[in-house]
């Protein structure tokens, strides 16, 4: 589970309840059954029009198995592993099979069952992988879109809640003691409002830009897996191996393997 993230959901909570609980005497003006309705159901009604209903659920279960349930990619985890795959092929381990299977990262996990299968050529496979990378980031990329632009419809309906309000609001006017019931009556019109504005600047759209910058993660670490798997089947030098491979990783993060071959020898 990413902790930070629902650490950050409860913060936006946090911060939105203090907000609200120290802007007035009486928090309990913020409360407004009509407002939640119009927001809430007029939001969600507009999504199941604009992407199609199953398709709103299919984006609330994408952010919690990516942002909730994922973990941040470790760009170095996964240079480390390449290297040490490269050099059990290197030594022909008998364990390279097993320990290819035990991955965590289906991407990986996949690129060298194709390298060890053998059964197609080495351009064939790049190819393959580049396809199926692309295919990854154009779906995540396209549910962060839709979930994204989903925050144009919040405000839109808090606006057309306080709209409503208004309309009631001013058809009571000229009525017996309506002077009394205006300031309280425009109130609740703009909490309408206030819903709105919170539920898209707090929630949907920070959501879908982390979806966004999620895709561009998965992405990138990808492309790792799949220069590495390039310099597997081109049976690169080691040395010339770790060195491209550092060169994704920032010099803070570099491997070397050395390291990692001492690693797996004491671990032996």
């Amino acid at each position: 589970m990413n902790l930070l993230s629902v650490f950050s959901l409860i913060l936006a909570v946090a911060v939105l309840g203090i907000a609200l609980f120290t802007a007035s005497n009486n928090p309990r003006s913020f409360l407004d059954v009509h407002g939640l309705l119009v927001v809430l159901g007029g939001t969600f009604a507009a999504a199941a029009v604009s992407i199609q209903l199953d398709r709103v659920f299919l984006l609330i279960k994408i952010y919690i198995d990516r942002t909730i349930r994922g973990r941040k990619i470790d760009y170095q985890k996964v240079t480390k592993q390449l290297m040490i795959v490269a050099d059990m092929i290197r030594r022909e381990d008998p364990e390279l099979s097993n320990h290819v299977k035990e991955m965590n990262d289906p991407f990986m996990r996949d690129a060298l069952e194709l390298v060890l299968d053998d059964s197609l050529e080495k351009e064939a496979i790049v190819k393959v992988l580049y396809q199926r990378s692309n295919t990854v980031f154009e779906r995540h990329h396209l549910d962060a879109s839709r979930f994204k632009g989903l925050g144009k419809y919040p405000p839109a309906m808090g606006l057309l809640g306080a709209v409503t309000g208004m309309i009631a609001l001013l058809g009571g006017l000229g009525k017996p003691g309506a002077e009394k019931t205006m300031g309280p009556a425009m109130s609740i019109a703009l909490v309408a409002t206030l819903y709105g504005i919170a539920l898209a600047n707090f929630f949907v759209i920070p959501i879908g830009e982390s979806l966004m910058d999620s895709a561009k993660e998965m992405k990138r670490k990808n492309e790792i897996i799949i220069h590495g798997v390039k310099l597997i089947l081109e049976e690169t030098n080691p040395v010339l191996m770790e060195e491209e491979l550092n060169s994704f990783l920032l010099p803070s993060e570099r491997i070397d393997r050395k390291k990692i071959g001492n690693t797996r020898q004491a671990a032996a």
